[in-house]
């Protein structure tokens, strides 16, 4: 029997009047004023934007091994509510994913759970000890089919090693998504060096660390002819690395966090741990380039770093705290307080940088596809004049560490449906 689901006066992408949606067997069946049978269920909508479900690159799941803080059962759900469809669960758990046996782990505890696709990101080196290749081809050949790698959380800051995970790369038909952070140059490091580490007394982290390791990435990928993607760019030095290495065909991708389009290094000035994240909050002036590199795209898309952590992790002295922050049910927010209302991307342009790119980069042939008849209904329905309060303790995430704890936020994600079936309906899972 044929399931049928009817958006009732939605606008596809923000634009043009209103329309109708039908959905049927997991599908987009109409578009306009198409005919729903009987038994169709009617969601009134009007004037919701209607956008193809978002993909997240960068997420951390932390099962198997740190299920205090995060489940793929309970990340899964916090996906589902930010509007997500899919998403990249990374390497760095216990046991590392760095074989078939914990990828696939992963990606079957996805499938049971049912509410996004998750995708298990395999691990670049063994044990994430950045001193022999983990096992690349057997994750790709599992039944998680990976294709994007990253040692996450460690940079692979061996150039010979990058260069042949690179190189090896390219017959998996994989990208290799790297944490830039040059280990050297970040001993003991606490906070963006600058101004305000220098006046709290906190060693600093300089933006060179990461400008230098994706210079010399992104000269070791053009060379191999191989696929790189950088993960959480905080600095505007990094996005003119970037636009560089893009100008002269190098087959580069970049993302960004919300937490660095928004927040900046100013926030640290209460000691608060809830503000220390990897890579560390910049500066103003490096939210402002981040931005623009985003709209241009320079960085190709947005991706969450969702890093849940216990409360003895975050709530203790700075030095002792892990760094990291919620992300997944609050991004679509603030991109559209960064980007939207200032009037850098319009609803599309969230498409792009939230659903399209992330999914090309990944190689997902049916997420982030066009809002069509006969395209697969991974869809995300969102209310752009609605606000709300973030409260961390309210979140479907077992942690509660998120940096916006308070604050009003703009946009919500009203529903999101998986090839067809609601996963989240009025803002709350189906």
């Amino acid at each position: 029997m044929t399931t049928e689901i009817l958006l009732k006066g939605v606008r596809p992408y923000g634009e043009g009047d209103p329309v109708d949606v039908l959905i049927a067997d997991g599908e987009i069946a109409g578009i306009g004023s198409p005919s729903a049978t009987d038994d169709a269920e009617v969601v009134e909508a009007a004037g919701q934007v209607l956008l193809p479900g978002f993909v997240d690159l960068h997420t951390h799941l932390r099962e198997p091994g740190r299920e205090d803080t995060e489940t793929i059962a309970t990340g899964s759900a916090a996906a589902a509510l930010g509007g997500y469809t899919a998403v990249f669960a990374m390497a760095n758990t216990d046991p590392v994913a760095d074989n078939a046996v914990v990828v696939e782990h992963v990606w079957r505890l996805g499938q049971a759970a049912g509410l996004v696709d998750v995708h298990p990101v395999g691990a670049v080196t063994v044990g994430l000890g950045g001193e022999k290749l983990a096992e690349l081809g057997t994750m790709a050949a599992s039944a998680a089919g990976v294709r994007v790698f990253s040692d996450d959380g460690k940079c692979v800051h061996d150039p010979l090693l990058m260069r042949r995970a690179l190189e090896y790369s390219i017959a998996l038909d994989a990208v290799i998504a790297q944490h830039a952070e040059e280990p050297r140059l970040t001993v003991g490091a606490q906070a963006h060096e600058g101004e305000q580490a220098a006046r709290l007394g906190y060693a600093g982290w300089p933006a060179s660390a990461e400008e230098s390791i994706v210079a010399r990435d992104c000269l070791l990928a053009r060379h191999a002819g191989a696929r790189l993607h950088i993960c959480h760019v905080s600095t505007a030095g990094t996005a003119d690395v970037l636009a560089w290495a893009k100008e002269r065909g190098t087959r580069v991708s970049a993302e960004v966090t919300p937490h660095h389009l928004l927040l900046t290094d100013e926030r640290l000035s209460g000691y608060d741990p809830v503000n220390k994240v990897n890579p560390p909050l910049r500066t103003g002036a490096d939210t402002e380039r981040l931005r623009r590199a985003l709209a241009d795209g320079v960085i190709d898309c947005v991706a969450t770093d969702h890093a849940p952590h216990a409360v003895q992790d975050k709530d203790c002295e700075w030095a002792a705290a892990k760094p990291g922050m919620l992300g997944l049910q609050t991004a679509l927010s603030i991109v559209t307080e960064t980007m939207v209302r200032s009037g850098l991307l319009d609803w599309r342009g969230v498409a792009r940088v939230m659903s399209e790119r992330p999914a090309e980069i990944a190689g997902l042939p049916d997420q982030g596809r066009p809002i069509a008849v006969g395209e697969p209904a991974n869809l995300t329905l969102v209310d752009p004049d609605a606000e709300w309060t973030v409260r961390g303790a309210e979140l479907a995430s077992i942690a509660a560490n998120t940096p916006y704890e308070g604050m009003r936020l703009p946009g919500a994600v009203t529903a999101t449906l998986l090839r067809g079936r609601f996963t989240v309906r009025e803002g709350k899972l189906a």
